[in-house]
């Protein structure tokens, strides 16, 4: 009887992990909650916050039950620490995730959590502007310049948003990829200069033209007048598709 009860017990657990999978598939922010007397993270709640990373989505967590493990030793600020290094230890992109020790029950901190959620929200929908993306670039390089790739000096030229939601980035280079650690020590200071914390920061290294477009004199002044903004529609979308601006006198064909 006892291994049939568990058995019943992870069915219904696993299920209620397939619901959780579906609504992501809408959300904006996941709210994990987790049983602070647990202390630990357990396989369910580590297979919604893989989803969360897949689907792009932003994480919120809540310890609930707080009242049944604080005490004048073991504070919330500890127990929140603690689920903060259980996440970036299996998923070290979710560093620095906000998490909202509360009891349910008696109704403590829970005026917290949608503050926290909405602030996420904010956070993962945010849309940087060119220039301080690329202001934050220069900076970067100058402390940590990027290695040589198969014996070719890498240069990163220039970055832009391509999209918000989540937040993506083009890292328009030289060469087509760049090494795993120098793409992470990129994603830690981005998230620190941009607050960028509790999801997925995707970078997507694409090879460019030969010079930074956004520094030519020819491109500022060809957006300007009759049909400027058009055109500069058209040059950011040829960035975005190429790596290339379209050549003058030539529009791509919706097929």
């Amino acid at each position: 009887r006892r291994g049939v009860k568990r058995e019943r017990s992870n069915e219904i657990e696993d299920l209620a992990v397939l619901d959780a999978m579906r609504a992501m598939k809408l959300a904006d922010v996941a709210v994990l909650v987790l049983d602070a007397q647990a202390r630990y993270i357990q396989r369910q709640e580590l297979a919604i916050a893989d989803a969360v990373v897949r689907e792009g989505r932003a994480l919120v967590v809540v310890a609930n039950k707080m009242d049944l493990v604080v005490d004048a030793e073991y504070t919330k600020n500890d127990f929140a620490n603690a689920v903060q290094e259980q996440i970036e230890m299996r998923f070290p992109m979710l560093r620095n995730t906000p998490v909202v020790a509360m009891s349910s029950l008696y109704g403590d901190n829970v005026y917290k959590l949608m503050p926290v959620v909405f602030k996420a929200r904010e956070r993962w929908a945010r849309v940087i502007p060119t220039g301080m993306l690329n202001r934050w670039l220069e900076e970067v390089l100058d402390e940590h310049s990027p290695p040589m790739v198969r014996g070719r000096p890498t240069k990163i030229k220039y970055i832009l948003q391509t999209k918000g939601r989540p937040p993506t980035f083009l890292l328009f280079c030289n060469v087509t990829e760049l090494p795993i650690n120098y793409l992470r020590y990129l994603t830690r200071s981005f998230q620190d200069s941009f607050d960028m914390f509790g999801m997925e920061v995707r970078l997507v290294v694409k090879t460019s033209a030969e010079t930074n477009p956004y520094t030519t004199k020819s491109n500022t002044n060809k957006t300007t007048g009759i049909g400027g903004q058009g055109r500069k529609k058209r040059f950011i979308a040829g960035l975005k598709r190429t790596g290339k601006p379209l050549q003058k006198g030539k529009r791509s064909r919706k097929r």
